[in-house]
Parts: C-alpha cells; sequence; structure tokens
C-alpha cells in the first residue's frame, strides 16, 4: 500500500445520491468552481435526498483556496428563534425510531423547527466563490424536481425507518402515495419543489428569509403554532470561522470543533499502520467512545480543476412533520434533537452540532477533502476513514467501503466483515460486541476526494464522480 502522491487532485465529486452527483459533476463541467458545483448538489440533494435534508434545515461546510492555500468554515446551520413576539409553542410529539434493535427518542412537531439555514449558506459560498449565473446553479435541482428521483435502496430504508414522521400531514401524499410506503427503485415526486426551486432560481436565496417562501413559512408558523418569527428570519446570517486544526500522520486536518470533536479525536488516536486487528479494535474504541447516538445527515465533497474543494453537511434532524403548503418543503426537527440540547438556548444563536466537514493539507497542498453523514456516528466514520487513507495506505474506496465499529457507552456496534479478532479482543475487555448482519447507514455516510481519488459510501447508496477532460 502507498500513499497518495502528491498530483493535484482531480477535478471530483462524491455524495450521498447518484443525482446529486451528477448535479455538482455537471457544473463542474461547465467550468463552475468546487462552490458552484457544490451548491448545485446541495441543491439538488434538497430533492433527491429528502429522508436526509431539506432547504429548511441546516448545515455547515468547508472551502480550501488553492490560490492562498488557506480553509475557512462556513457555519450556516439552525439557529435557535424567538426574537421578535413570542407566541405559546404547539406541543411535540414523541417518537421512537428504530436503529436495529434499538430505538432512540425523538420530538417533532412544527415547535421543533429552528431557524433554517441552507438558502443562506448557499447563497453565501455562491456569492463569494462562485462563478455561474445563480439561475444555472438552481437547474439541476430544478429539472430533478419537475421529472421526480428514483429511490435509492439506502434512502428507501431510511424512508422505512421513519415513516411516521415524514408521513405526518402532507408527507403521505409524498412519501406514501396510494397507502404503500416507497420502495427502492420507485419514483419520488415533490412536484411543490418545482414551484419553491422556481423562486429560488428568480429571488435568489433570500426568498425563505424574505420572499415569497418566508411569507409562507411565517403563515404555517402562526397558524400551528411554531416559534419561528419574522425578525428570526430577518437577523439570520451564515458566519465565516477559522478551523481547528489536528496533525495527524504527517498531515494537518483543518476541520470544526464542535461536538464531534474530530481534531481531538485524531489527536488522541495512535498510529494504526502496523497494529495487529485486536489492537486497532480497542485503539478506535478508546477514543471514539460517545454515550448516546442522534439521527443523520448528507454529505457532499467537491475538488474543482483548480485545486480549489468544498465540503457541505446538511441536515433537518429527523423532520418536524410539517411541510410548507403547496411547496413541499419539510421543515427541522433540531429543537427536538436531544443530543442537540446543550448549553443555554439564546434566540439568534446557533445550536450545537455534530457535523465536522474538513480538509487534510501536506503543507499547504490539498491531499483530500472529507465529510460524512450520520449524527454521532459521523466522527466514527470519518476517523475510521481518514486513518485508513493517511496512516493505514488505504485507497479512498477501499478505506470508505471497510467495515466499521461505533462504540455507545459499553456496547460497540461492528458491521460483518469486521475483523473478528478485533471483535474478539473487544470482549476480552470487557465491551459488548453488537454483530450487524449487514452495512447499515447507521454506520454513517462518508464522502471523500482527493489526490487518490474519489469515493462515497455504499452505505447511503452514495456515488463518486471525475471529471472527464479528455
Amino acid at each position: 500500500m502507498s500513499r497518495p502522491s502528491r498530483s493535484a487532485p482531480a477535478a471530483a465529486i462524491a455524495a450521498g445520491h447518484p443525482a446529486t452527483a451528477e448535479a455538482g459533476l455537471e457544473i463542474l463541467a461547465e467550468g463552475g468552481t468546487a462552490a458552484d458545483a457544490a451548491v448545485a448538489a446541495c441543491l439538488a440533494s434538497c430533492v433527491a435526498e429528502t429522508v436526509m435534508t431539506g432547504l429548511a434545515g441546516g448545515g455547515h461546510g468547508i472551502w480550501f483556496d488553492a490560490n492562498t492555500g488557506r480553509a475557512a468554515l462556513l457555519d450556516f446551520f439552525v439557529a435557535v428563534p424567538g426574537l421578535g413576539e413570542a407566541r405559546a409553542p404547539a406541543p411535540l410529539q414523541g417518537l421512537e425510531v428504530p436503529f436495529g434493535e434499538q430505538f432512540v427518542h425523538y420530538s417533532v412537531g412544527i415547535a421543533s423547527c429552528g431557524v433554517p439555514g441552507v438558502p443562506a449558506g448557499l447563497g453565501e459560498l455562491w456569492r463569494r466563490f462562485g462563478r455561474l449565473p445563480w439561475a444555472r446553479i438552481v437547474e439541476p435541482a430544478l429539472r430533478l424536481a419537475r421529472s421526480g428521483v428514483s429511490m435509492p435502496p439506502a434512502h428507501a430504508r431510511c424512508l422505512a425507518m421513519i415513516a411516521p414522521v415524514l408521513t405526518m400531514r402532507e408527507g403521505g401524499r409524498i412519501y406514501s402515495p396510494g397507502g404503500g410506503l416507497l420502495e427502492a427503485g420507485d419514483v419520488l415526486d415533490q412536484p411543490g419543489l418545482v414551484r419553491t426551486l422556481e423562486l429560488v432560481a428568480a429571488e435568489g436565496a433570500g426568498a425563505l428569509y424574505e420572499g415569497t417562501i418566508a411569507r409562507v413559512l411565517l403563515g404555517l408558523m402562526e397558524e400551528r403554532g411554531g416559534l419561528v418569527t419574522r425578525e428570526d428570519l430577518a437577523a439570520y446570517r451564515p458566519r465565516w470561522l477559522e478551523p481547528v486544526e489536528a496533525a495527524y500522520a504527517g498531515t494537518r486536518v483543518l476541520t470544526r470543533g464542535g461536538l464531534a470533536a474530530l481534531a481531538e479525536a485524531l489527536g488522541r488516536l495512535p498510529r494504526l499502520r502496523d497494529a495487529g486487528e485486536d489492537a486497532r479494535a480497542l485503539a478506535l474504541v478508546r477514543v471514539l467512545e460517545v454515550p448516546h447516538d442522534s439521527w443523520g445527515t448528507t454529505n457532499l465533497t467537491v475538488v474543482d480543476g483548480d485545486g480549489n474543494a468544498c465540503v457541505l453537511t446538511t441536515s433537518l434532524g429527523l423532520g418536524s412533520g410539517d411541510y410548507l403548503p403547496g411547496l413541499d418543503v419539510h421543515l427541522n426537527s433540531m429543537l427536538g434533537e436531544t443530543d442537540l440540547l446543550v448549553g443555554e438556548h439564546v434566540p439568534g444563536e446557533r445550536m450545537a452540532s455534530m457535523m465536522a466537514p474538513a480538509v487534510v493539507l501536506d503543507e499547504a497542498s490539498l491531499v483530500l477533502a472529507a465529510g460524512a453523514a450520520g449524527g454521532t456516528r459521523l466522527r466514527s466514520a470519518l476517523v475510521q476513514v481518514l486513518a485508513g487513507i493517511l496512516d493505514e495506505g488505504l485507497g479512498p474506496r477501499d478505506a470508505v467501503n471497510r467495515p466499521r465499529l461505533h462504540p455507545v457507552g459499553g456496547l460497540v456496534h461492528v458491521e460483518p466483515g469486521f475483523p473478528e479478532t478485533g471483535a474478539a479482543a473487544l470482549e476480552a475487555a470487557g465491551y459488548e460486541v453488537k454483530r450487524w448482519e449487514e452495512l447499515h447507514h447507521y454506520f454513517g455516510g462518508v464522502s471523500i476526494a482527493g489526490r487518490a481519488g474519489a469515493a462515497a459510501d455504499p452505505r447511503r447508496s452514495g456515488l463518486a464522480l471525475a471529471l472527464d477532460l479528455g
């Protein structure tokens, strides 16, 4: 096995749905920057991946500028509502969602919706680093909304898990037309998103904050007892931040802090290249142990022909179960996500997040860009994939496909194919080991692109595409 070469990365995109990846590649092929392609792909994910994300969600991104050798974080996560005149919130509804044999509690309903950040973040990224016209960036997503999009197997399995919330109210027409849940290969048809994206193309990203979509959102909040106000929307701004840094395996890993603590985890991880499977498993678990689990996200990673890179991670949480009438936009449920309810909630401030988009550099040159979906599991997924590539010498696809583990307290989940020697060592050390029967989206979804190529996670039915310059 060999380390990545120092040649410049090829233009490529890796994402959690084939249609998302294809949208980004289309924009790269037209000469768009990594920012252009990432925005187009993210908008497409808000059509193709609505079991995991949407325009009314929030996210975090990282941008690497090849000319300056610098990286910057973009915070466009959900904000705490409550600016302006207060209203009595509607009661939340509790749900138990099965993860294998585990059940995780969530609260949904209109009052679980925080101030969305996705449109503002995409607009800011495009304004700063985009090259193509905004209307052109929206075109791939709008085309998907008009035609409908096929449900991949992993997304169909995800839908089956969270159907009680996705089929609430207006969602029943979308995800269970005719009374039966959509299955793999079925067409996900969301006609309201056509109107939504037409408004986004015409009015810009501000349509959700001061335009037509904002008026519909505020009307629904008032009607159903939600907390987001006109003042909340008017005050929302994406934020550029400095990344945190970790030295790992001879490289610099730049990422965000927050709940995932990816930099801290990599900083504590011993070298694994020459470790046996037993030592590797024990080292990973001791670094990754977390007390609980949360719902997932989606992620996309883009590198352009100039060597710029952009990683975007977005989420709706579970989703509140409320859809903007006539627009088919599902609202987020971040105020009902137990794992995000940390610290004091100050109106206008950001909620906590596990998201950890990252770029890896040697000196000031890009080695790879990476991100992951999967709530608390995204740290486990990213650490194992980054260790596989940077330390253990695996290629991107082998590192992403390799069976993973994920610890939750004294219980360690392992995927099929995880070395039995490692599982036995964990049991000998006093951990309970749960052996899963299939690769599963529970274990996160990584998308990665860099010098050694690009890879997207089969656990999320992802796809990686490289731009053919021939």
